[in-house]
């Protein structure tokens, strides 16, 4: 491969791996990108984790043997098995030196190998019918972050020295590439995360509902959501100052959570100010009722705060047809808002006969008049 040749080989990596919108598919961006650029037929990146002391494998792409899948679930293996990884960076390039690439072959350590150590690497590829590999370290901030990997079939012509060096600087658009990543990531979650509790927020939960009410209409999939309000949150600012408030929202946000995980796959949200929610796909209307009465109960066990009021709207309960989540929100909200109205200990459930046996009106039209200005700026959907 010629210069111009290995240029586009580097800008095409780079821009696989810019145009990803997730972790996922950068990890793929920079496998199969490095394949293509070192004429391999096969590609893997690995990631060291060091609290686990092992190389995991992030994806696999080319012609993966038998045993490899694209993103494996469990693929790893020991530090100790590849010294180099640990060794040569902490070593040799702690004191001075370069994170080369190597290339090693079915028959043991070739061009810009590490001599003296036994690898399994090279067992490994006779194994899977490879008859060599570039290995290059990718760094990361200052620190070994894991390993780019590419292959070659018994029989093809065996990596040189030119092509290490080359690995050595695709390894370095990788890591770039990651550490782009790793900050879009970082950004999406932050723009669908409550900063104070950790919780999903507003954002996320609009979105999530969206998706799960289509599904409802479309495959029938039950659809639950529990809106609480905190009760007593003003009182404890006003009284014992914000600072001791927020801890009050950090400390329902962690009942909420604990709930929530009676319902597997919900997701605990935060609104805003003192709002919360649960949003349930899958689960029952009575498993739901269930889980937010032990919120209930939990929620006034809280040495601060007055507990909490609860309403439940479910699509496996008689509240009519739901085709929007701006109506199953209503009615979740409805539900909530005489919970609070009757200062009841356990969630009013639309639907159901309420703790003054009364059922919660299932009426299309806004429920605005009923809740304060501060509710409605929360609860507002176009």
């Amino acid at each position: 491969m010629g210069e111009d040749e290995r240029l586009a080989a580097v800008v095409a990596l780079a821009q696989g791996m810019a145009a990803a919108h997730s972790s996922r598919e950068a990890w793929r961006a920079a496998a199969a990108g490095a394949c293509r650029a070192l004429g391999g037929n096969f590609a893997a990146l690995s990631v060291w984790e060091r609290e686990l002391g092992r190389l995991r494998v992030l994806v696999n792409v080319g012609e993966r043997s038998a045993g490899e899948v694209e993103f494996p679930d469990d693929e790893a293996y020991p530090v100790h098995q590849f010294p180099e990884i640990a060794e040569f960076l902490h070593e040799r390039w702690a004191q001075g030196g370069e994170p080369n690439a190597w290339v090693e072959t079915a028959e043991g350590p070739a061009a810009g190998g590490s001599a003296g150590y036994v690898h399994q690497r090279v067992a490994a590829l006779r194994r899977r019918g490879r008859g060599c590999c570039v290995v290059a370290p990718i760094v990361l901030n200052g620190r070994a972050w894991g390993e780019l990997y590419v292959a070659r079939p018994a029989g093809a012509p065996v990596f040189e020295r030119g092509d290490a060096d080359f690995a050595t600087v695709l390894a370095a658009v990788v890591a770039a590439g990651i550490a782009q990543a790793e900050r879009l990531e970082e950004v999406r979650r932050l723009a669908y995360t409550d900063a104070l509790t950790g919780l999903a927020n507003r954002r996320a939960v609009d979105g999530r509902l969206d998706e799960a009410v289509e599904r409802h209409r479309r495959d029938g999939v039950v659809v639950s959501l529990v809106v609480c309000d905190l009760n007593g949150l003003k009182r404890v600012n006003d009284t014992r100052g914000h600072a001791v408030g927020d801890r009050l929202l950090e400390r329902f946000g962690s009942v909420l959570s604990l709930c929530g995980a009676m319902l597997p796959g919900a997701l605990a949200a935060r609104l805003g100010g003192d709002e919360f929610c649960l949003l349930a796909v899958g689960p029952s209307a009575d498993a739901v009722v269930k889980a937010a009465d032990e919120l209930c109960r939990r929620a006034a066990e809280l040495e601060l705060g007055e507990g909490v009021a609860c309403g439940v709207a479910s699509t496996d309960d008689p509240i009519g047809p739901v085709h929007s989540a701006r109506r199953l929100f209503r009615l979740a909200d409805a539900a909530q808002y005489q919970a609070k109205a009757r200062r009841a200990t356990r969630p009013v459930v639309a639907g159901r006969e309420g703790p003054d046996d009364a059922v919660v009106r299932m009426a299309d039209e806004p429920v605005g008049e009923m809740a304060t200005p501060e509710r409605r700026r929360f609860r507002g959907r176009p």
